[in-house]
């Protein structure tokens, strides 16, 4: 991917790597766990707003096979894949390997260009060999059908890069009223989305810290028990 690492210090590029950092500092910033993990775009940490205890990055901290993942099973709280799959020959690998690794209510937070936008139609149109355009954007039904698959359920989504993506930052400025207009009139035609998806465990119960339990009981209401009166005989 440093293909797209270098496509992204272009001015179309960091347009919307300044949006990509806007949706992941608030979005890292709200789970809670132990472990977090960025795979992909090693370059930008978008796991700084995170508060947990270990934080890795791929290529950065620690090499990594994306379809055979340096981790236990179920011992990962968060991971980021930003543009990982549209750019890997068998992206629903990297899905099942996340699946894999991820503990029950785990959180996976997801990026990728939308091909039914006008960024996927500049991708047709180009058939250029360079990143991003050469990758294989990938629809969000099917991503979320492979979800589904996985056991995943999705939480939450976004998508942004209305403007077409022009190469000079004074006509990406001219097209700026598109974002807006984008959200109102046509939603789902956004040239990148975020996907945030929980991983869902049939069967297990979670533990919930004693503290917590012990705040519930203090403020469930009082019970008055009543001693159930004797019967009395008809004559």
């Amino acid at each position: 991917m440093t293909g797209l690492e270098e496509w992204f210090e272009t001015p179309v590029g960091q347009y919307l790597l300044e949006r990509e950092h806007a949706y992941f500092d608030q979005g890292v910033g709200d789970v809670f766990g132990y472990h977090a993990v960025q795979l992909g775009l090693s370059r930008m940490d978008f796991l700084r707003t995170s508060r947990m205890q270990l934080k890795v990055r791929s290529g950065l901290d620690v090499a990594m096979d994306f379809f055979n993942l340096p981790f236990d099973s179920g011992s990962i709280d968060l991971a980021i894949l930003p543009h990982l799959l549209e750019f890997s020959s068998n992206p629903h690998q990297i899905l099942r390997e996340a699946e894999r690794v991820m503990r029950p209510e785990g959180r996976i937070m997801l990026s990728g260009f939308n091909p039914f936008s006008l960024w996927g139609v500049r991708r047709l149109a180009g058939r250029s060999i360079a990143a991003p355009w050469c990758g294989n954007f990938i629809s969000l039904s099917r991503l979320k059908d492979w979800l589904a698959l996985l056991g995943f359920e999705v939480a939450a989504g976004k998508l942004c890069c209305y403007v077409p993506p022009f190469d000079q930052e004074k006509w990406l400025s001219r097209f700026g009223f598109m974002e807006k207009a984008g959200d109102r009139w046509w939603p789902v035609s956004g040239g990148v989305y975020f996907l945030v998806a929980i991983k869902r465990v049939r069967g297990v119960r979670l533990i919930r810290p004693s503290w917590e339990l012990s705040a519930q009981n203090s403020l469930a209401p009082a019970v008055r028990k009543f001693n159930k009166p004797p019967c009395r005989k008809v004559k």
